[in-house]
């Protein structure tokens, strides 16, 4: 028998079962979440395959310590090594794309502004893909992603609900999304009309901002195809990525302690195992037999 090999092997895999909850937690968070990851499906994958073969895997070291499956241990152990390898270049890689790139602070205004010219690397040629950006774009507008813009004050002398003011507006906080794809850029100094409907100032002389000529009052276009719309989308993204990464590197470090114990308890597993036949033999050696004469 293994004896109590089998029962630190078990704790163990047990351990290792609990841990990939998070990850695929993780990943289904991204999946799920009502904002732009929504239609990015690039993101949640890596951590949702990660967190269910790390599943897999310690449901097979669970059965392997239960029946004494000494080489579906061996197996368990080398399957964690490279979940443990894939943990880590995951996490290495996501602060690696998303290392660059920020809002803007711009005066008056609560909310941030996005440029794309901001961002660099992997992640923004991929988000900035013509095809791939039509297929974003698509995502955003039929999500209705910026039906949450409109809202209302209450009139202190009627009572009445009235739309916002635009100083009203420039006091809230907009989310990556909201700022970079629901309105144009500030320093096209469009005038405010409502949260997600502007026109040009005739007295402000016209930027050579692109973006400023791709807003459209149209509910269906917006700025869906402004680079200030691809900057908030990959605002969102690194910061949906960086809270996974720092869940990440706790369930790693978790992950390498619980892999070096179960390394050290499937050594003596093994070292029960193999002393016992000895010692079985010595107890029968030793016995006399009942049937001499």
């Amino acid at each position: 028998m293994l004896r109590g090999g089998t029962s630190v092997l078990g704790i163990v895999n047990f351990i290792t079962f609990l841990i990939s909850i998070p990850i695929l937690g993780g990943g289904i968070w991204l999946a799920s979440r009502a904002n732009s990851t929504d239609c990015i499906r690039f993101l949640q994958w890596p951590i949702i395959v990660v967190g269910l073969v790390l599943m897999v895997i310690s449901l097979m070291g669970f059965a392997g310590a239960c029946y004494r499956q000494t080489w579906l241990l061996r197996l368990y152990l080398f399957a964690m090594f490279f979940v443990v390898l894939a943990l880590l270049f995951f996490i290495v890689f996501a602060f690696a794309v998303t290392d660059r790139g920020d809002g803007q602070v711009v005066m008056n205004r609560r909310f941030l502004e996005y440029q794309l010219s901001d961002y660099s690397g992997w992640l923004r040629e991929r988000v900035a893909d013509p095809q791939y950006w039509a297929t974003i774009s698509a995502c955003l507008r039929d999500g209705h992603a910026c039906s949450g813009m409109r809202r209302f004050a209450r009139d202190p002398n009627t009572g009445m609900r009235v739309p916002e003011t635009p100083d009203m507006f420039y006091g809230r906080n907009l989310s990556p999304i909201q700022s970079g794809c629901c309105k144009p850029p500030s320093s096209c100094a469009f005038t405010y009309n409502n949260e997600t409907y502007w026109t040009p100032n005739p007295g402000v002389p016209v930027i050579s901002d692109p973006d400023c000529n791709r807003w459209n009052n149209d509910q269906q276009t917006l700025c869906f195809q402004c680079d200030s719309c691809k900057a908030g989308v990959l605002a969102g993204i690194k910061k949906s990525w960086r809270k996974v990464a720092i869940l990440n590197i706790v369930v790693l470090i978790i992950l390498v302690i619980v892999y070096v114990a179960g390394c050290a308890a499937f050594r003596n597993a093994k070292r029960i195992e193999n002393d016992e036949p000895i010692g079985m033999a010595r107890m029968t050696k030793s016995q006399p037999s009942r049937f001499q004469f």
